[in-house]
């Protein structure tokens, strides 16, 4: 019997190689992505392009129930090529938006489609300030302020919208921050990094395992964060490590 996923985000760092995962181990993959121009390297991949904008609820709505897919899996971002100061205002607002009003959308398709499993990408550094490592059980830091709030009450929006919507089965993905092919450094941060292909491993993971709902920290060992749910419950440990540059 086939399984169908739709995959928000298939042309995005770690769509792509999720993409692959997913096509190697036999789901058949409907990927979205807003640009006509990338839907031949989506079909090259093996992944049925859909294009459309998750903005426009309706025809998103229209094409998620066009594929009826047993999962939806939410990997959406809007980042600059550029990790400049002005570049980085914006991103910040566009990824505000992706994640609550993108992440609502995604939510009403999947339930209007008849899918009752998402699962979701978030972040590990929105953790208040409290003893170290964190695990998924502390709490998002609500208080702050600036543009941390911004970014904080946007986290807290997409994942109760994951989490808490009625006849949704939801696993969040809180990654650390990415490095590796397609983003802004192929070697590791001081803290919480994760390689892109590995996020992509720990979505694969979670969408082959149905019954893992809830929140994972998903990040190098690290002594900010603890990742032992995801060991745990998805099977997932880091495996793609880059040398740093001497």
């Amino acid at each position: 019997m086939s399984r169908t996923v739709f995959l928000a985000g298939a042309s995005g760092v770690i769509g792509v190689p999720l993409s692959r995962m997913l096509v190697a181990a036999g789901w058949q993959v409907y990927g979205s992505t807003r640009n006509l121009d990338r839907a031949t390297a989506l079909r090259d991949a093996g992944v049925s392009p859909v294009v459309v904008d998750v903005f426009d609820a309706r025809a998103l709505t229209e094409a998620v129930s066009a594929v009826r897919p047993d999962v939806v899996v939410h990997q959406l971002t809007d980042l600059p090529a550029q990790r400049t100061s002005e570049a980085m205002a914006g991103a910040l607002v566009r990824n505000a938006r992706l994640r609550k009003e993108g992440t609502r959308h995604l939510v009403d398709a999947a339930l209007a489609a008849g899918c009752a499993r998402m699962v979701a990408q978030s972040i590990a550094w929105a953790y208040a300030p409290g003893a170290l490592p964190h695990t998924e059980e502390d709490p998002l830091d609500i208080a702050a302020q600036g543009e941390r709030a911004t970014t904080v009450q946007a986290v807290r929006v997409l994942e109760s919208a994951v989490l808490q919507t009625p006849g949704l089965s939801g696993a969040v993905l809180r990654y650390g921050k990415l490095y590796g092919p397609g983003t802004w450094s192929m070697a590791p941060s001081a803290d919480i990094p994760l390689h892109v292909d590995d996020a992509a491993r720990a979505a694969f993971l979670a969408v082959e395992h149905p019954q893992a709902s809830g929140v994972f920290n998903v990040c190098e060992p690290d002594q900010q964060i603890t990742c032992a749910k995801a060991a745990r419950l998805l099977g997932w440990a880091p495996l793609s490590r880059l040398p740093t540059s001497a």
